[in-house]
């Protein structure tokens, strides 16, 4: 019988904190085989995370790991002195972390990052590690890699950072990677790209993945079994058909029904077929007309002067026109660098075009001088990460009461708590949660405290940048009925940018495909989703993962 590459037995994680010990992870037992992709699902704070931090020999105090045994190889590790563990880190087990920002440094280029951690590891040159270098960028899907090897990661999208560090991950050739959300961040087809890279790896080099995620999706189409783990403890294990088609426990039916098919029809749009109705146009309330942005990303001018490169324009998004109608929600999707996010900060004023209009309710936001006090007012922004957008050192009535305060609103104390406390308790927190600070909450709390700011100007516009990609799927169906609920008792209308189609089915009344800053289709969400014209959408449908294929 072939010996287990990883094996873990009675593995506890235990913070010891003022008010008591808090165990994260509570005696779990589990073995992954070479070649294999084991997933792992459940909610935030199931303890999945926790598991992989722990197996890599990362937890820090208080935080305690009380283990029987962990073995790589047949080999003891869970009882290494840091120094040997240090060795094992990234040599024999890499880790893709959700958040590519904390995992790459932002002083230096990624190819000197790359090229780093391969003569770190393996006895290359510098010329050799570079040519490796350059190869795993292309394998992780970067384009022309041999030129974005020399840029900073800055430089770079969501997605492509997220590549950048699997390219990382990759660089020492490991036996394992414990990969924690690594697919979160990307668009369907670079996810579909990421996947098939590691799943080649698998293949090859007996290479296991250990796959944290909450998109039962991904785990359908690539994991061989999986474990569901809720409070700390493993609740269900088995071949993913078997707990995908036929869940014994109900935690693990919850997850699998809050799941969002591509194949399901907007309910507005179904409710309407049933009752024979037509669809209506509404008024537009935002429209876009030939909107173009270039950025200039030429050295200075001593560079240039003194044997620089010659002057490089990027045109992230060119002649681009669209209308978001009065009351409904419009979806914007394609790959990461297609233009999505630039269109955004656009749109809310934080880039000025290059050419092009934005009309808000017919007035021109960018050229009419009276536009910007109306866009700060009428136009706010849900960001993809509420913890990056919410001032750690404010408490959260702070956060809430701030956008009334800067815009004139009401300056009357009283008045500002009362309306903190009603818009909390209709993104269903406690009014008590406004005495208390960001990081007190969960992910899904502190999504439900940047839809409230965004509220607290009585806004008529809300742009939703991947609002829900951080989140596991009951608290994504959660989010996504408040944002369809408040939508229906306020009239907003939203600008909804998602890489997950699902989504953008099931709320998006219009949508827009862009492809490298081209808009390649444009038109109601039912037609478009049922009979694409452009080759793209039809790529980035066929990208979908989807748990109904599963055997």
């Amino acid at each position: 019988m072939t010996e287990p590459l990883l094996s873990v037995k009675n593995l506890k994680v235990v913070f010891h904190l003022r008010r008591g010990d808090f165990t994260a992870v509570n005696g779990i037992s589990f073995d992954i085989m070479p070649g294999e992709v084991l997933g792992v699902v459940g909610e935030s704070g199931a303890g999945k995370s926790m598991t992989g931090t722990a197996i890599m020999g990362l937890i820090d105090r208080p935080g305690e790991v009380i283990v029987d045994e962990i073995r790589l190889k047949g080999e003891r590790i869970d009882n290494l002195p840091e120094e040997k563990m240090r060795h094992i880190r990234g040599r024999r087990i890499a880790m893709v972390m959700q958040d590519p920002l904390t995992s790459l440094n932002p002083l230096y280029t990624v190819g000197e990052q790359l090229v780093e951690t391969i003569r770190r590891h393996l006895p290359l040159s510098h010329d050799q590690a570079k040519k490796r270098a350059i190869e795993l960028l292309a394998d992780a899907g970067i384009p022309d890699p041999q030129s974005r090897i020399d840029s900073y990661p800055h430089q770079f999208s969501g997605g492509m950072r997220q590549r950048v560090v699997i390219s990382l991950a990759l660089a020492a050739e490991p036996e394992m990677i414990v990969a924690d959300e690594p697919t979160s961040a990307l668009d369907v087809s670079v996810q579909a790209q990421i996947m098939k890279v590691l799943k080649r790896l698998c293949a090859e080099r007996g290479v296991a993945v250990m796959l944290i995620t909450h998109d039962m999706g991904v785990i359908a189409e690539n994991a061989d079994r999986m474990i569901v783990m809720n409070k700390g403890e493993i609740v269900e294990t088995g071949s993913v058909g078997d707990i995908i088609n036929r869940p014994r426990e109900p935690y693990t039916k919850k997850l699998i029904e809050a799941i969002p098919s591509i194949k399901t029809q907007n309910p507005r749009y179904a409710a309407a077929v049933a009752r024979g109705e037509a669809e209506t146009t509404a008024e537009a309330l935002v429209e876009v007309k030939g909107l173009s942005k270039t950025f200039d990303l030429s050295p200075s001018l001593v560079s240039r002067l003194f044997g620089g490169k010659h002057r490089k324009l990027v045109h992230a998004v060119q002649d681009v026109s669209f209308a978001v109608e009065k009351g409904k929600t419009y979806g914007l999707v394609g790959e990461s660098g297609s233009g999505k996010s630039t269109c955004a900060r656009m749109l809310v004023g934080l880039l000025e075009p290059s050419a092009g209009e934005i009309r808000l309710e017919g007035t021109d936001i960018w050229r009419d001088r009276n536009a910007a006090a109306k866009r700060r007012s009428k136009i706010q922004m849900i960001f993809q990460d509420p913890y990056a957008s919410l001032n750690p050192r404010w408490r959260v009535g702070a956060i809430i009461a701030e956008p009334m305060r800067a815009l004139g609103i009401s300056t009357n104390s009283t008045e500002i708590a009362d309306r903190v406390a009603d818009l909390l308790e209709r993104v269903r927190l406690d009014p008590e949660a406004m005495r208390k600070f960001p990081h007190e909450f969960s992910g899904g709390q502190r999504q439900r405290i940047a839809i409230a700011r965004a509220l607290s100007s009585q806004p008529e516009f809300i742009i939703c940048d991947e609002p829900t990609s951080a989140l596991d799927v009951s608290v994504q169906a959660q989010v996504l009925e408040l944002m369809r609920r408040l939508q229906d008792e306020f009239g907003l209308t939203y600008l909804l940018i998602s890489h997950n189609l699902a989504v953008i089915r099931q709320m998006a009344d219009s949508v827009g495909v862009l492809h490298n800053g081209v808009m390649v289709e444009n038109g109601p969400v039912e037609q478009i989703f049922a009979n694409p014209q452009a080759d793209y959408t039809r790529m980035l449908l066929d990208a979908v993962p989807d748990i109904s294929n599963v055997a």
